[in-house]
């Protein structure tokens, strides 16, 4: 029987707030094992390893599952970060790329490569759609996504969102080009962007065409999924809302929303269109 799972961003718990002592890494796994989360995700670069192993007492004290996000700024850098993916038992890697050749093209070698490296380390990896990184870019991706069609992807669509601008509602060629994306992705990624901010409040009334947008983007991408998947394979959808800069906030520096409800109600979504399709 397929299956889901809705890990947190450990990243995404960091307050980053001046007026407010930051949690501890103890206190943000605690909360997110109580709140019924399946797992947490590590956003490590080389350099940030060795301090992120320390970290693999706290997944077995509260029992979740690893995923990590890989931050490789070398072609060289993805085989020690897959050694850490392995170290820590994570169900899979999610590469932001800082190797960014302008070419889609001149991307396919170092792509292969990792792609190669990973399956010699019996590591699943995606690709994951990030500004600033490989697949800044939405044309880029999906010319690449043709040059290497064994290339697949983590959708983290706000980036999309903001890069080109989406409208709302989503013009019928762009929606064609997201869904292509969609069909190429197997974890998904739980932001809610509209076409000039990457992060916005999620029970804003001015917000809820856009959340209507990700909603539906969801579950095509999930529906699409448990369509070509295996009948016990697991999904994993992250939720990921980031601290400020990505959080927006006042002149105080105070957020202008409670990113943790917003993930548990982001959670509740996913659970909720999940239920739907297994019905359906």
């Amino acid at each position: 029987m397929q299956k889901l799972e809705i890990y947190q961003s450990l990243w995404g718990m960091q307050l980053r707030n001046p007026n407010r002592p930051e949690r501890s890494d103890e206190e943000a796994f605690a909360m997110v094992a109580d709140a019924g989360f399946d797992g947490m995700c590590l956003d490590p670069s080389v350099e940030e390893v060795a301090e992120n192993l320390d970290k693999q007492y706290l997944f077995e004290k509260y029992g979740l599952g690893c995923m990590v996000n890989a931050f490789p700024y070398a072609p060289d850098d993805m085989e020690p970060l897959l050694d850490f993916a392995n170290d820590m038992n994570a169900c899979s890697v999610n590469v932001i790329s800082g190797v960014m050749p302008i070419r889609p093209e001149d991307a396919v070698p170092v792509v292969r490569d990792w792609i190669g490296t990973a399956k010699r380390k019996r590591m699943p990896m995606l690709f994951e759609t990030h500004r600033d990184g490989l697949l800044n870019d939405l044309y880029f991706t999906l010319q690449l996504m043709e040059l290497v069609p064994e290339m697949r992807l983590c959708a983290d669509l706000s980036h999309f969102v903001v890069d080109r601008e989406l409208r709302a509602p989503v013009p019928e060629r762009d929606e064609q080009y997201i869904q292509a994306v969609l069909d190429r992705s197997d974890c998904f990624q739980g932001r809610i962007a509209n076409r000039e901010q990457v992060q916005v409040q999620i029970d804003f009334p001015q917000h809820q065409e856009w959340v209507e947008i990700f909603k539906g983007w969801w579950k095509y991408g999930m529906s699409q999924w448990r369509e070509r998947s295996d009948d016990d394979a697991t999904l994993v959808f992250l939720c990921e809302l980031g601290p400020p800069p990505y959080a927006i906030t006042d002149a105080q520096q105070n957020e202008l929303s409670d990113r943790w409800q917003e993930s548990l109600q982001i959670r509740d979504w996913v659970r909720e269109i999940w239920m739907e399709l297994e019905q359906s």
